[in-house]
């Protein structure tokens, strides 16, 4: 048979039915769990005349035995103790031993062997570094600023933005102006003039960037060699990449450089607190093994990272009823995977930085105001029903007024973004918010009228009982669909016959960690051994597991202002 050409209504037909076949197989992709996100990292190339031929860094060698060199740390004489003290409280760092080490120390090359041999494309696009001070010491600021400049291929560092965030000390006034000035690198200096916190000093830096791409950075980093060029490959690769470096640790004492784990990623607890978790066996296995490949993470620091600067505007930037600092991190990392972008972690890129114990900056209104109303607005936009575990730990935080958040909801439906539960599903099915669940509260037992409480204790510790306070936190509940009884991330989990009830690591595996409330006598029988919870008499403050009687000890009370969610 003779091959007949097409014509042309049949060539628009074929490629309408393949344009119909690949839509459905992306959209289809997208909503199940586990997918790859093959599609999303297909998106957005860069014009020619914004990528940059480049080549690599030569690295930083060490200046003779200067103290810190090659990242080592520096311990100071005994009799230099009181000046330390004394000193650590200005910036809540050992401000005498950063001031002996040199503002362009050496560091060890810090990656992974399957890093250093990695071929980056060789045009890529520049960025605009931004970083925001504010009473920031001398040392660690230009310390950051220099290894920028020696560790970033010249022809794809844009500029470095600097934003005092209304400094007060006189080293960051002219000082620093005459001192950037002489470095023979592009470094322009903004100032708020007044406090305006992280958020809108960030967004004043990002207003005047030039790069194709915006770098932000804290104050008190070191970037080691090869950092740059992994973050902007993956940008290149996907325009809707965000993209976090691995970070490393500065020693706030002795200013050593303690290298990260590349398996970690980043995730949070019940109360909106950033934690960062092992990457679990799905993500290992989604990477084929290859720990250089970057890690798919739910959730960002938020202090180190890199956009593209477009991107960062389409996606609604930073929420700016947010105050100060914190919960920005999340509110973002929500953002860019319910509305269609990626977040990223490139274990071939590190950045040290210097973790404090505590804050040496003052929040107006206090923090726990600062932290409540940045954390709601959060729940409030993304979260969904989700919201009621943040404010069941926090229930003072619904009487802090969190703002208009009309804006952001609407940005939300404007993106067209999806669900918390389809963030739950799709990219973070290993989190420690229960998919479905029957209960969220305090149980309280009605013979003793005491809550279960964790007494803030840790996994493999007993479980508590204490008065019911009404405040949530340790003694906010779910029992989840699962048969969990689970606060955070620690479930109920008793062990054979023995009585004693424990906090372990949530494994759901149920086995040891299966329970069931029984709705016509109010028990929680374990389903192992067949005994129930019970509160003794006795020993008022430590459940234990007893053969069941019917007794007023081991009636429990489930019952809170948060409806039940599923059929029990």
């Amino acid at each position: 048979m003779r091959w007949k050409k097409p014509g042309i209504k049949g060539v628009v037909y074929c490629w309408i039915l393949c344009c119909l076949v690949w839509c459905v197989s992306w959209y289809g992709s997208l909503g199940s769990p586990g997918y790859d996100l093959k599609a999303l990292r297909r998106v957005g190339v860069y014009k020619e005349s914004q990528l940059h031929s480049w080549s690599s860094r030569a690295p930083v060698v060490a200046s003779g035995e200067d103290p810190g060199e090659m990242g080592q740390g520096v311990v100071l004489a005994p009799e230099l103790d009181p000046k330390k003290k004394e000193l650590f409280k200005i910036n809540q760092f050992n401000l005498l031993a950063s001031d002996r080490i040199p503002l362009n120390r050496s560091l060890q090359d810090v990656r992974l062997p399957s890093c250093r041999g990695k071929v980056y494309p060789a045009l890529l696009p520049s960025t605009s570094v931004v970083i925001v001070f504010h009473n920031e010491a001398w040392s660690t600021l230009l310390r950051t600023i220099y290894s920028i400049i020696n560790r970033s291929p010249h022809e794809l560092l844009e500029e470095i933005i600097l934003v005092d965030d209304a400094s007060e000390h006189n080293h960051l006034k002219d000082k620093l102006e005459n001192y950037i000035s002489s470095l023979g690198v592009l470094i322009h200096l903004y100032r708020t003039g007044k406090r305006s916190g992280l958020i809108r000093a960030r967004l004043l830096g990002a207003k005047h960037a030039r790069g194709s791409v915006i770098t932000f950075l804290d104050a008190h980093c070191e970037c080691t060699e090869g950092w740059l060029e992994p973050m902007l490959s993956e940008i290149a690769n996907n325009r809707k990449a965000v993209v976090c470096p691995i970070i490393d640790v500065i020693s706030d004492d002795t200013f050593e450089y303690i290298t990260a784990s590349d398996m970690t990623w980043g995730g949070f607890n019940w109360k909106l607190n950033f934690r960062w978790y092992r990457v679990p066996q799905r993500e290992m296995n989604r990477r084929g093994g290859d720990r250089s490949l970057p890690v798919q993470t739910p959730a960002m620091a938020g202090g180190l990272f890199s956009i593209d600067k477009d991107y960062f505007y389409e996606i609604g930037t930073y929420d700016e009823g947010m105050d100060i600092w914190g919960g920005e991190n999340l509110e973002m990392s929500f953002r860019v995977w319910q509305c269609g972008g990626i977040l990223l972690i490139t274990p071939c890129s590190h950045v040290g930085h210097v973790f404090r114990d505590k804050s040496p900056y003052t929040f107006p209104g206090g923090v726990a105001k600062i932290v409540n109303k940045n954390a709601a607005r959060v729940a409030d936009v993304w979260m969904d029903e989700w919201r009621d575990f943040y404010y069941s730990m926090n229930p003072g935080a619904r009487n802090v007024d969190a703002g208009d958040i009309s804006e952001r909801l609407s940005l939300r439906s404007n993106l067209h973004c999806r669900s918390f539960r389809w963030y739950l599903e799709t990219i973070y099915p290993e989190s420690q918010m229960p998919l479905d669940y029957y209960y969220l509260g305090e149980i309280k037992n009605e013979g003793s009228h005491n809550c279960l409480d964790t007494m803030g204790r840790k996994s493999g510790e007993r479980l508590g009982l204490g008065y019911c306070h009404g405040l949530g936190g340790n003694q906010v509940f779910s029992y989840t669909k699962r048969q969990q009884i689970m606060s955070d991330d620690n479930c109920l989990d008793a062990s054979g016959t023995v009585g004693i009830v424990k906090l372990v690591r949530c494994h759901g595996m149920e086995g040891n960690q299966a329970w069931r409330f029984i709705t016509d006598d109010s028990s929680i029988r374990h389903l192992n051994s067949n005994l129930c919870l019970t509160s003794k008499k006795n020993d008022p403050i430590n459940p234990i597991l007893e053969p069941c009687k019917n007794e007023m000890n081991q009636k429990w009370i489930m019952n809170s202002k948060y409806k039940w969610q599923a059929d029990n």
